[in-house]
C-alpha cells in the first residue's frame, strides 16, 4: 500500500512514540478492507510500539480502524482510507495518540481540556478536498486531550449510502451528537471556540488590554502576511488581526505560478505564510472579524473596531482584507448552499460521483472546474454569461475533448430549483434568443470570480463601483494613515505573487507615514536649537 520513500518517512515518525498505539480494524471482504488492511500491516511492521487488530463481526462501519492507546480513554477512528490529504491527518493522529506532544498553543489545549459535556463528532471528508484535514485534525487532538470527544472521519465517496440519507453535498461536514454541527474549513481554535462559549468574552477582553501598534495589519492573506512581515523588520510594533490567517489561499487547490516554487498547495503556503510571520515579534490575533475603521482623531491613532465588541487602535493601518466567491444572488443559490450549489470542485466534487451538475462561469477557474468535475461525475453542463468562454486557450481545448462536457454561452442563470432538500436543477435565460431553459440536475458549482471584502469600510474609505478600495501607488487610500494591498484593491491582476509585493509596499509606505508624522516640527527644531 504504501512505497518505500513514505515507509521510510513514516517509520522516522514513528520513532517518536512514547507508548503503544494499538490500530483496531473492522473490515469485511470487499476491496476497501482489502487495502485498508494492507496499509495497516505496512503501519504495524514500522515500529515495535504499533499492534493491529482485525475484527470483522462488530457493529462498526467497514472499511474503519480506531486509533487507541492501551490504558488511554481515547475515541479516534477513520472510516475509509485516510490517503491524499489525509495521510498527513493519519500520522498526527498515530503520533499523537502515541504520546508526541502537539504544536498546538498551550492556552488552547488547556481549552479542549476542560470542555465539559459528551462530544460525539463525525466529519464527512473527501480525498481531494484541501479544506477537510484542519477539520479532521482539529478534531483527532481533541479525541486524544479529553476522554468526552470522540470523533470518527469518514470518506464520503466510500460511504456513498450514508452521505446521501444524511444529505451531505459539501465537505467537510461536520455533525455533533447526530445533528449538523458545521460546513467548511475549521482550525482547531475556531471548533474550540463554536463550544467553549466564554471564550470570545475572554478574547475580547484580553484584545482591550492591548496598547496601541505603530503598524497594525487587518487581513492574514498573502498580502497581510508580506506587510506584517516588512512592518515587523523595521522593529516597530507590529499587529495583524485576521478573520482566518492564510485567507482564500487557504481554498486553493494548485499553485503553479508563484514564481521560484513550480508547484505547491494553498494549505501548505497558508502554513508557511502564518510560520514566517510568527517568527517576528508580531502580535497575531486570529478568528477577529473587524467591523469598523475609524480615522484617527486627536490621539492620532486609527481605531479598528472587532466582532467580539473589542477595539484595536494604531498610528498606522494596512488593510489586507481580500476576497471571496463571489454569488450568482439568484432564487435558490443560498436555500440550497451546501445542499448542491457549491463552490470549491475539488472538496465537493468527489460526492457528486456519477451524477449530472453545472458549473458557472467560462473563465479559468470555471473551465478547470468543468475539466476536474467531468472524471468524477456524469455530466456537465457549463453556463457562461458572454458570448464566449473566456479562459485560456489550452483549457479551453481540452474542455472540448471532453465527451461528457456540454457548454452553454450567452446564458443567464436565473434560478436554482430543488424539492426543498437538495438541488434538483437549473434555470437559465438565452441572451440572445431570450427563451428560458431548465437542465435537470444534481449540483451546481459557482466559479464567476471574486468580491472584496470591504462591505464593512463603506461611508469611511474610499471605493470604487465594484467595491474595491481605491489606492495610489504606494498603497495610500483616502482616510490618513490608512493604506491597502491585495485583492480587496483596485490593483488589478489578482494573484498572489502580486498580493504580496503590495502588502510589502503598503507595510513601506506606511512606516515612511510613521516617520514623517513623528518627526518634530521645524518650529520645535529652531527652539531646540
Amino acid at each position: 500500500m504504501l512505497d518505500a520513500s513514505l515507509k521510510t518517512q513514516l517509520q522516522a515518525y514513528l520513532e517518536r512514540l512514547t507508548r503503544p498505539v494499538h490500530l483496531v480494524a473492522s473490515l469485511d471482504d470487499g476491496d476497501s478492507s482489502a487495502q485498508m488492511l494492507q496499509l495497516l500491516q505496512d503501519i504495524e511492521a514500522l515500529s515495535p510500539k504499533v499492534s493491529l487488530e482485525v475484527r470483522r463481526d462488530d457493529a462498526q462501519r467497514k472499511p474503519s480502524f480506531a486509533v487507541t492507546s492501551p490504558g488511554q480513554d481515547i475515541s479516534l477512528a477513520f472510516a475509509g482510507l485516510p490517503m491524499g490529504h489525509e495521510f498527513t491527518s493519519l500520522v498526527l493522529a498515530l503520533l499523537q495518540v502515541g504520546g508526541h506532544p502537539s504544536k498546538a498553543a498551550a492556552e488552547v489545549i488547556e481549552q479542549v481540556k476542560s470542555l465539559d459535556g459528551e462530544f460525539a463528532f463525525e466529519t464527512y471528508f473527501s480525498l481531494s478536498c484541501q479544506n477537510c484535514p484542519d477539520v479532521v485534525q482539529g478534531l483527532n487532538l481533541m479525541a486524544v486531550l479529553n476522554p468526552k470527544i470522540r470523533h470518527v472521519a469518514i470518506d464520503g465517496a466510500l460511504f456513498q449510502q450514508e452521505v446521501e440519507s444524511r444529505q451531505v453535498m459539501s465537505v467537510p461536514a461536520v455533525f455533533l451528537n447526530g445533528e449538523l454541527f458545521a460546513y467548511g474549513r475549521m482550525g482547531l481554535e475556531e471548533i474550540v471556540a463554536r463550544l467553549d462559549t466564554g471564550a470570545a468574552k475572554r478574547e475580547a477582553e484580553k484584545i482591550a488590554k492591548k496598547p496601541a501598534f505603530d503598524v497594525l495589519v487587518v487581513g492574514g492573506g498573502p498580502a497581510g502576511a508580506a506587510a506584517a512581515i516588512y512592518a515587523a523588520r523595521k522593529g516597530i510594533r507590529t499587529g495583524v488581526a485576521a478573520e482566518r490567517f492564510g485567507g482564500q489561499v487557504l481554498d486553493t487547490m494548485a499553485i503553479e505560478n508563484f514564481i521560484s516554487v513550480p508547484h505547491t498547495e494553498g494549505p501548505k503556503l497558508a502554513a508557511q505564510l502564518e510560520q514566517h510571520v510568527r517568527e517576528y515579534d508580531v502580535d497575531v490575533m486570529n478568528l477577529q472579524r473587524a467591523t469598523a475603521l475609524l480615522p484617527a482623531g486627536d490621539d492620532g491613532l486609527v481605531e479598528i473596531r472587532l466582532e467580539n465588541g473589542a477595539s484595536l487602535k494604531s498610528k498606522a493601518v494596512v488593510l489586507s482584507t481580500g476576497a471571496r466567491w463571489r454569488q450568482m444572488n439568484v432564487p435558490g443559490e443560498d436555500e440550497y448552499r451546501n445542499k448542491g450549489v457549491a463552490y470549491c470542485p475539488h472538496c465537493d466534487g468527489p460526492l457528486f460521483k456519477g451524477k449530472r451538475v453545472a458549473v458557472i462561469g467560462g473563465g479559468n477557474s470555471g473551465v478547470e472546474a468543468a475539466i476536474d468535475l467531468a472524471g468524477i461525475v456524469s455530466h456537465v453542463t457549463l453556463v457562461e454569461f458572454d458570448g464566449a468562454l473566456r479562459a485560456d486557450e489550452v483549457l479551453q481545448r481540452k474542455l472540448r475533448s471532453l465527451a461528457n462536457v456540454r457548454v452553454v454561452t450567452s446564458a443567464q442563470t436565473t434560478e436554482v430549483l430543488g424539492d426543498g432538500q437538495k438541488v434538483t436543477g437549473l434555470v437559465y435565460t438565452d441572451r440572445v434568443g431570450h427563451d428560458s431553459h431548465r437542465i435537470e440536475l444534481e449540483g451546481v458549482f459557482v466559479q464567476i470570480g471574486l468580491l472584496p471584502n470591504t462591505e464593512w469600510l463603506k461611508g469611511t474609505v474610499a471605493l470604487s463601483p465594484r467595491g474595491e478600495i481605491i489606492v495610489d501607488e504606494r498603497g495610500q487610500t483616502s482616510v490618513a494613515g490608512v493604506f491597502a494591498a491585495g485583492d480587496c484593491t483596485t490593483v488589478p491582476y489578482k494573484q498572489i505573487v502580486i498580493a504580496m509585493g503590495e502588502g510589502s509596499k503598503a507595510a513601506l509606505a506606511a512606516f515612511d507615514h510613521l516617520i514623517r508624522t513623528s518627526a518634530p516640527k521645524a518650529e520645535a527644531v529652531a527652539e531646540a536649537a
